[in-house]
């Protein structure tokens, strides 16, 4: 499959005055989205007759063969280029996310499109993400579509992937797991050890490690999240933020942006809108499926239930993310503010779940860090992160720093954690050099001081990098 940097899929270069008529009609669908004015949309045969630029030979899909096509994408480019270079001004995304509070959906992924050109991509994971994928082609822009594909899926869903392939002439990009990571984990615990000990490790290897594989190349990313989805995880969500919990192509805190123009709008006025639009569905919704993932995690819901009762229904229900987007988890932390260098304030919030959770990282306690710290020759180096559970960096750095931890078993590096919030934070700031959260310290065989890590880079390859570099 071709890199997440590939240009996945285009719609047709829309005329300007057919466009106009598109962006018309369904702005006067929303905010309502009501079924009612379906007459005022014009139909998909009407556009056809419009469209001659999307026209492709048998065999050849996603190739356009109209020569004004080029002319057209020709200007489409030197124009996205003069967006891209707009795109590394600063921007108030807070600011951004209010002025759109009001916007309709398709008004922001326009916005999106304009901006960030051939360096965002719907993430679109099968279910009523049509919309999103609906709305980008009603901009008459080209767009990118990527899914990620756990090998865990329903037959129905593979089958519906392959319908809006075809109903819009494009090619979704698949993401995958890693062979040998899937291999491992099911040969130690089998294929269903999720029901048993949580399903974070196994979407960790299915969804989380390929998301972030796709995000890298990204300098934006499209989700179809909605407020009304998960009141304990999504009630806060803006239709556009800096993302807390990935990175893009440029790496670092801050260098991706996630739009999530649908924030705003209840289930049912998505549904009133696909269905207004006569677009291809996921047939498992006729079965009572609302949110749908992978097939062992999936079930249907009852009448009254809420729609993400239907999936990891043995867990708790408050909480319930794959860690796709775990950065939405809402936290009394967050109402306690940030100072300059971004650590939150003093006090640690009680209840709050524990991150770095694995058997490859070792919880030090307090006085077992400052054991650590007095030794001057060490059996083993150690790296060691301080945090802070309800840290947005923190947790965004979670998945990378337990594979760290997985990659380093067994090579004598050890690794651990120290949570340095709280009553615990005074001491971090003076005696192990904590300026903000996370600070990541390697503590060398034959030095007393630990070496701090310089880096806003937290991926498993630049960590491994200053390990290898000091050990």
């Amino acid at each position: 499959m071709a890199s997440a940097t590939a240009s996945i899929s285009a719609t047709s270069i829309v005329p300007r005055d057919l466009k106009a008529v598109q962006i018309a009609a369904v702005r006067h669908l929303e905010p309502s989205i009501s079924t009612s004015t379906a007459s005022n949309a014009p139909s998909r045969r009407r556009w056809a007759a419009a469209r001659p630029l999307r026209a492709v030979e048998p065999g050849r899909r996603g190739e356009a063969v109209a020569a004004p096509a080029a002319a057209a994408a020709a200007g489409a480019v030197v124009e996205g280029e003069k967006r891209r270079e707009e795109v590394d001004e600063v921007v108030d995304y807070e600011k951004l996310a209010a002025e759109l509070e009001n916007a309709s959906p398709l008004e922001i992924i326009d916005k999106a499109l304009e901006r960030f050109g051939n360096d965002i991509a719907i993430a679109f994971s099968g279910a009523e993400d049509v919309a999103l994928i609906e709305y980008a082609h009603l901009t008459g822009r080209p767009f990118r579509v990527f899914s990620l594909d756990t090998g865990r899926l329903n037959p129905e869903t593979y089958r519906f992937f392959d319908e809006v392939e075809k109903h819009y002439g494009i090619r979704i990009e698949y993401m995958f797991p890693d062979a040998v990571e899937v291999q491992a984990l099911v040969r130690s615990k089998g294929l269903f050890s999720f029901y048993e000990d949580g399903h974070q490790e196994c979407c960790r290897v299915r969804k989380v490690r390929p998301l972030r594989r796709a995000l890298s190349g990204l300098k934006a990313w499209i989700t179809g999240q909605r407020k009304d989805q998960s009141p304990g995880t999504r009630a806060h969500i803006p239709v556009v933020q800096v993302d807390p919990s990935f990175e893009g192509m440029d790496g670092g805190i801050g260098s991706l942006v996630k739009w999530n123009p649908v924030a705003n709008v209840e289930g049912k006025d998505i549904w009133n809108f696909l269905r207004t639009m006569e677009v291809p569905v996921n047939s498992l919704h006729s079965q009572g499926y609302v949110s749908i993932g992978c097939e062992p995690c999936t079930r249907p819901v009852l009448p009254g239930q809420h729609e993400r009762e239907g999936r990891w229904w043995w867990e708790d229900a408050k909480a319930k993310e794959c860690g796709l987007h775990k950065g939405n988890i809402a936290q009394e932390a967050d109402m306690l503010g940030t100072n300059a260098n971004g650590a939150t304030a003093i006090s640690s919030v009680n209840g709050t779940p524990d991150i770095f959770e694995t058997e490859a990282i070792i919880n030090l306690s307090r006085p077992g860090i400052e054991n650590l710290l007095r030794l001057e020759s060490r059996a083993d180096p150690w790296i060691v992160v301080l945090y802070a559970p309800w840290c947005q960096f923190c947790q965004g750095m979670e998945a990378s720093y337990m594979e760290l931890a997985e990659k380093l078993s067994g090579s004598g590096v050890k690794v651990g954690k120290f949570q340095a919030d709280g009553e615990q934070k005074p001491f971090a700031q003076e005696e192990l050099q904590l300026g903000s959260f996370p600070t990541i310290l390697f503590f060398p065989t034959h030095s007393s001081r630990p070496i701090k890590y310089p880096s806003e880079r937290r991926d498993v390859d630049s960590l491994l990098a200053f390990v290898n570099a000091l050990r």
